[in-house]
């Protein structure tokens, strides 16, 4: 199952056009979409089965879902800082950016510069793609050391007063993800929540505030043993 056409209309076969007003209710953008629940997409994502040459077809294609399926169906090994860097740029869509930087971007050995480079350009995508990296690395790379995310922090700070809905929200997950990490990382991101406070700017208050809750909510402090009985 690799011909474009096929696949295509395979996708336009499982579609629900009514969904589509539920896709832009949740901020998605349908300008170029069938109207597909991701479950589906993934199912269809599993019968074809790992294939990047057929991943970069797909999202040259430019719909939405195609797009999804092309995030599911990569190879992260052969995924190329060049490619990164072109379909961030294409993103028009926080759930196609979420997915490509979970399924394949964090996987590679580019993702901390990729950080260092997005988290502070000045499109809206491309700067939810530099914290998303961030949440999605905390959350998935065991191995990666806590100095990596203290690096991350400074930035946090220095980001946390673009408003822009789409940025705060990927500032806000980042922070929180590395905050529920470990306990020592949890201390360092209460810190620079009570920094991003210090700042007295309303546009930043609620990324901090929002994690601030969920590092003194029972179930952080009992996963870090932080609980006090």
């Amino acid at each position: 199952m690799n011909d474009i056409d096929f696949i295509l209309s395979e996708l336009k076969s499982i579609s629900e056009p009514e969904y589509l007003k539920k896709m832009a209710h949740f901020g998605i953008d349908v300008s170029k979409a069938y109207g597909i629940r991701v479950p589906n997409v993934r199912k269809l994502a599993k019968q074809i089965g790992k294939n990047q040459e057929l991943s970069l077809s797909l999202w040259d294609t430019g719909f939405h879902e195609a797009r999804l399926l092309a995030t599911f169906i990569g190879d992260y090994k052969l995924v190329t800082a060049s490619q990164i860097n072109a379909w961030t740029k294409d993103f028009s869509s926080w759930d196609i950016c979420d997915q490509a930087c979970g399924n394949l971007f964090v996987k590679t050995p580019y993702f901390k510069s990729k950080v260092l480079e997005f988290a502070k350009a000045e499109e809206e995508f491309v700067k939810r793609t530099g914290f998303v990296l961030m949440a999605e690395a905390a959350v998935h790379l065991k191995k990666e050391s806590d100095e990596t995310f203290l690096s991350f922090l400074p930035i946090i700070e220095s980001e946390a007063s673009d408003n822009r809905n789409f940025v705060k929200k990927a500032i806000n997950w980042a922070l929180r993800q590395i905050g529920k990490r470990n306990a020592f990382l949890h201390q360092h991101a209460i810190d620079t929540a009570n920094n991003i406070l210090s700042q007295n700017n309303k546009k930043a208050n609620w990324i901090a505030l929002d994690a601030l809750r969920e590092f003194n909510s029972d179930t952080v402090l009992a996963k870090h043993k932080l609980l006090k009985i």
